[in-house]
């Protein structure tokens, strides 16, 4: 994998890692990557990026509002 500071300069203070496992974070988060891709991208197991996002107070389970009332009307 390409690292960010030949491609994006970051503070001093930002690690390439850390720019990476915020990426894949928010690109997950967007819907952009699914959970494996996501948590390949940082170099993470599924199980870990999964505790990445708990920590983040980001759900894994991506389920529309609008879908989830249509399965719970009686």
């Amino acid at each position: 994998m390409t690292a960010f500071t030949s491609e994006l300069p970051l503070p001093a203070f930002v690690s390439d890692e850390e720019a990476r496992l915020m990426l894949a974070v928010k690109l997950f988060e967007t819907g952009r990557l699914s959970l494996g891709q996501a948590a390949e991208m940082c170099g993470y197991s599924k199980q870990g990026f999964i505790d990445v996002l708990g920590h983040h107070g980001i759900s894994v389970v991506q389920y529309p509002a609008s879908e989830l009332a249509a399965e719970t009307a009686w």
